[in-house]
């Protein structure tokens, strides 16, 4: 059995701790700014201060960097964005000039239907014939689906580019004036005098066709202009397309007939879109030019 004297100490410690922060609690709350407490106040604010805001200082880039990670995050997709927004105008810059050329080219056809009155597929040259065949041929993107067949007039928007020699559901092959196995009937813009056009094989300058007219007595001027007379029926050539201007006249002392070379109106380097001359009333896969517009 515990003596009285050890039951009896626990409690009169712990009222003694009480009585101690009854005393002090009092001290404070009447002393305000002048509690006898506040010398050690300010030592344990001295002491736990700096601890405080360091501990402050470690825990507040963990308590951020959820909102961090959800703003990079955003700023990505915003860099992704206005990234992808301006590979697309870089692509338009580019293409451009090419787009402004092609509404242009569509333009000189859609004003070569209406001052000759002839029905116009367009088309876009994809292939060039190649050169180890010594013949000069352009693959266009439209055949019989579209109302193409062999023997048709091809022109652009500047004048003749030549005839279908072959043509399948979806592409046609042309064989260009400038080619050393192409004749074309031509007519002098000045006095009406017909003769024919060759190919000399030359895709531009002066030297891509020559004229022989069928009256070896008559001289062509430099700067005539010379035009289709046609084919009958249209069939390969139609009548009154632009061909080319003449260029040079040279005469020839056996036959003492005049031979002019003339440069073709069109530049065959750089063929883009053509039209195909179509019977009117000429249904396919894409729309027709005619002298009214394109329907």
């Amino acid at each position: 059995m515990p003596e009285p004297g050890r039951r009896r100490r626990p409690v009169a410690g712990f009222a003694v701790l009480v009585l101690a922060s009854a005393t002090v609690m009092t001290l404070d709350a009447h002393g305000a700014a002048h509690s006898p407490l506040e010398p050690l106040r300010t030592v344990v604010g001295n002491v736990v201060g700096p601890v405080e805001s360091a501990s402050a200082a470690a825990v507040r880039p963990f308590a951020q960097l959820g909102g961090f990670v959800h703003d990079n995050r955003d700023l990505r997709r915003q860099v992704a964005t206005l990234t992808a927004q301006n590979d697309r105008l870089r692509s338009r810059a580019a293409l451009a000039p090419v787009d402004r050329r092609r509404i242009a080219e569509l333009d000189a056809l859609t004003r070569t239907a209406r001052d000759t009155g002839y029905t116009l597929v367009a088309a876009h040259v994809v292939g060039i014939g190649p050169s180890q065949s010594f013949s000069r041929t352009v693959t266009l993107d439209a055949g019989t689906s579209s109302g193409v067949r062999a023997d048709m007039t091809v022109v652009s928007g500047d004048g003749l580019v030549g005839r279908v020699v072959r043509a399948t559901r979806s592409n046609a092959t042309v064989l260009l004036i400038v080619d050393r196995g192409s004749t074309v009937g031509g007519r002098l813009g000045s006095d009406l005098e017909i003769g024919n056009v060759s190919g000399t094989g030359a895709l531009s300058g002066s030297g891509g066709l020559e004229l022989d007219l069928a009256d070896a007595s008559v001289a062509p001027a430099r700067g005539d202009v010379v035009v289709t007379w046609g084919s009958p029926d249209g069939v390969p050539y139609v009548a009154g397309i632009p061909i080319g201007r003449v260029a040079q006249v040279r005469a020839n002392p056996r036959t003492l007939s005049k031979h002019a070379a003339v440069t073709p109106f069109v530049d065959f380097s750089a063929l883009d879109l053509v039209g195909v001359v179509v019977p009117r009333g000429t249904t396919g896969d894409r729309p027709v030019i005619a002298s009214g517009g394109q329907r």
